[in-house]
């Protein structure tokens, strides 16, 4: 072992993120992993071409910058092995495929990711899977909804637009007493801030586009495993032919080392700018977990050790027509989908809920507070209360 490699398990978090991915028996002894670009790779026999036992033997099955990124998730989320997508959704796509078949039953949570929902109404629907959703709420009361052919039960927590907390612990216990599968988006919090893993989910997503990478310029996704479902996941990763390109894998490794850092900030501004809108009369209600007054916060507290920069609000009888007029005077929130980034944002949302109804007329302004100075980001949003308050 080279003395600049280093055992990270009793390492802290903030560490382990520096340290992760950065085996120098196959990177050398760059601080950064080179970027290997690669398609072809030589065998030098015969007898070596057929043996299938050479480490890296065609670029989409593995080279050393690969292997970094997939190292440094591994240890970051605990896992036994990770895989890494094209996107996030690619990520959600993977792992449903991974352990549904056609027959089979999906339960999914209410509050998911729309495209992920879409996943499941679409190409799982074609394949013979029935899916089933539920509030994410529910807790060990899921148990009533389990069929003998449910075979995953698909998480978000907390959701990403509506940001209810669920009770893993309680939902994997179900579960495993009906030997399902639990997958879990885990793009909020990250494993910095929570380990899906270690609360006996089998596969941890992650949209590295957002958190991982951090600086809003690529598009990579990422599924951790567990020695249960390893094998299913690499199969599946394996036969669907997909890879990331070196320069994406870079760029998110490169991230990833101040992802810490980034995320304790984002979680300290998010914070204040949540508690100075709670106290705001346009506003009704705040959607952060962090916050004592949100329904989930005291699994939250259990749970996580951390909230990121992204959280939403309901504003106090506004017309559609109102919130879009206060997005539009904001001067340092950008309008854009996706978050994660060093920048702040805002968009409108309406969940799409089949479970339990989202109330009419509550238009969700979702914010993601970025590394801009918070009193900064404070003024733009007084400013634009101000412009909209005599507008109905």
């Amino acid at each position: 072992m080279s003395r600049h490699d280093h055992d990270l398990a009793n390492e802290k978090p903030l560490t382990r993120l520096v340290r992760s991915g950065r085996d120098h028996s196959i990177t050398g002894p760059f601080v950064n992993p080179p970027v290997v670009h690669a398609s072809t790779v030589l065998f030098e026999t015969a007898d070596d071409l057929l043996s299938g036992k050479q480490r890296y033997t065609y670029g989409r099955r593995g080279t050393p910058t690969i292997e970094a990124l997939e190292d440094a998730i591994s240890e970051l989320e605990g896992a036994e092995g990770s895989v890494l997508c094209p996107s996030g959704l690619n990520a959600v796509s993977t792992a449903l495929l991974s352990v549904l078949r056609s027959g089979d039953h999906l339960l999914m949570a209410d509050n998911v990711y729309d495209p992920a929902r879409t996943v499941a109404t679409s190409v799982l629907e074609r394949m013979g899977v029935e899916t089933t959703f539920f509030d994410p709420t529910i807790g060990s009361a899921i148990s009533s909804l389990f069929r003998a052919n449910t075979r995953a039960v698909y998480l978000e927590s907390p959701g990403s637009l509506t940001f209810e907390i669920s009770d893993v612990p309680a939902i994997v216990a179900v579960a495993r007493a009906h030997d399902a599968y639990v997958l879990a988006d885990n793009t909020w919090a990250t494993p910095y801030f929570f380990k899906p893993l270690a609360h006996g989910v089998d596969l941890s997503i992650q949209a590295g586009t957002k958190y991982l990478c951090g600086h809003s310029d690529v598009m990579i996704g990422t599924v951790a495993a567990n020695a249960r479902t390893l094998p299913l996941l690499k199969d599946t990763h394996s036969h669907l032919g997909l890879c990331v390109g070196p320069d994406d894998i870079y760029l998110t490794l490169r991230g990833m080392r101040t992802m810490g850092i980034r995320l304790e900030r984002q979680q300290s501004s998010a914070l204040t700018v949540a508690r100075w809108l709670s106290e705001r009369g346009e506003v009704d209600r705040v959607l952060h977990p962090g916050l004592t007054s949100h329904p989930g916060h005291a699994i939250w507290k259990r749970d996580m050790t951390g909230s990121s920069g992204l959280f939403g609000i309901v504003t106090r009888d506004w017309s559609l027509d109102k919130v879009k007029a206060f997005l539009d005077g904001l001067r340092l929130f950008g309008l854009g989908f996706s978050w994660g980034g060093y920048e702040s944002l805002a968009v409108i949302g309406r969940p799409r809920r089949t479970a339990k109804a989202w109330p009419a007329g509550d238009h969700i302004i979702r914010l993601q507070i970025g590394l801009e100075d918070t009193a900064d980001l404070i003024q733009d949003l007084e400013e634009s209360f101000a412009r909209v308050s005599n507008l109905s």
